[in-house]
């Protein structure tokens, strides 16, 4: 299953915006506002819990300085990657979005593709308001 989020335009040049998010710490900040736990449990990785849904466990898997950022998932029950394409866009601008991407079979496909689209769509937004 693959999904992509829209395309913000953020406050913050390419390298920062990168930088920010190399930072695990720093995605508790553009968690959606459902989000009722989040954890640093390395340098490289985090647990977050929205509201009804299970635990997830992101761990930082790729980077390509300073255009990727991959996050991939460390459950083998739940395995996706979650990529975030950063573009210049100005000086101090630039041009986020993400698109995920995992295997599930096509009953729980259907049952979290809204909720997975709602939350890096959420994601890209709050990006876009840093």
């Amino acid at each position: 299953m693959k999904l992509e989020s829209p395309k913000v335009t953020a406050g913050k040049s390419q390298q920062d915006m990168f930088n920010f998010l190399t930072d695990v710490e720093n995605y508790e900040q553009i968690m959606p506002e459902s989000k009722e736990k989040f954890e640093v449990t390395a340098d490289d990785t985090f647990l977050f819990q929205l509201k009804g849904m299970p635990e997830i466990k992101l761990k930082i898997v790729e980077t390509l300085e300073p255009e990727l950022v991959v996050l991939g998932s460390t459950s083998d029950k739940f395995p996706f990657q979650l990529r975030t394409h950063i573009a210049p866009a100005g000086a101090e601008q630039s041009e986020v979005n993400m698109d995920f991407e995992g295997n599930f079979n096509p009953m729980m496909s259907m049952m979290i593709k809204g909720p997975l689209k709602k939350f890096i769509t959420a994601l890209t937004e709050n990006i876009g308001k840093l």
